[in-house]
């Protein structure tokens, strides 16, 4: 599933895959397996360049969402939680180790008022940014059409670009921790077209359409 130069021990990937990667089914549009599969490519692509182990940056890649079975405010913290938890980790992992990736997974957050307090917090950080303007655009409509069935087409807009701006805006809280990944250039893509009000409008709307 994951073009990789990473070895990944075979027996956790076929435990994630059966037993943790189909949690994301239960969540919103927005956060499927095609999310936590994108986080997981990302973060080994990420990885490949840098001194960690494979097995952890899969793990925290593959866990980071799980909390949103208790809701998205402080899904991170949930997330954390299931990772010290889950006592199948404990095969592969000494306790060192899975706290360090549970303190990875509470800190890949974009709102985090802290920089994440390790590498692999870094990782898993910048890997769920996947800044492609028209993936955010669809991913922001169908969380608001999710959590907010009952408002407008102008009022989803408006709840859209809000949250564009407070995130990827140029004041917004999006951090990125690797500048040479692709990510910066997509970031800068996508300030460009907020600004530009004509153009955003008409991908949302070739976007709202569809749903």
């Amino acid at each position: 599933m994951y073009l990789c130069k990473m070895k990944i021990n075979p027996d956790i990937v076929s435990y994630i895959e059966s037993e943790i990667i189909p949690r994301y089914d239960n969540f919103d549009a927005a956060h499927q397996r095609d999310h936590v599969t994108m986080v997981i490519k990302q973060s080994l692509e990420i990885a490949e360049h840098l001194d960690v182990d494979a097995d952890m940056v899969y793990v925290i890649a593959s866990y980071h969402d799980t909390g949103l079975c208790e809701g998205r405010e402080r899904h991170h913290e949930v997330s954390a939680r299931i990772i010290k938890s889950d006592e199948n980790l404990r095969k592969w992992f000494d306790e060192e180790q899975i706290q360090t990736m549970a303190d990875a997974a509470e800190d890949h957050r974009a709102s985090a008022k802290h920089e994440p307090r390790t590498i692999y917090g870094r990782i898993v950080a910048e890997a769920d940014r996947f800044i492609d303007p028209e993936t955010i655009v669809r991913r922001t409509i169908q969380y608001g059409l999710d959590h907010y069935p009952e408002l407008s087409k102008e009022q989803q807009y408006d709840r859209m670009m809000q949250h564009l701006h407070e995130k990827y805006g140029r004041n917004g809280y999006m951090k990125l921790w690797f500048p040479e990944s692709h990510n910066a250039s997509r970031l800068e893509k996508l300030r460009q077209m907020i600004d530009n009000e004509e153009e955003i409008k008409k991908i949302f709307l070739q976007n709202f359409c569809k749903f």
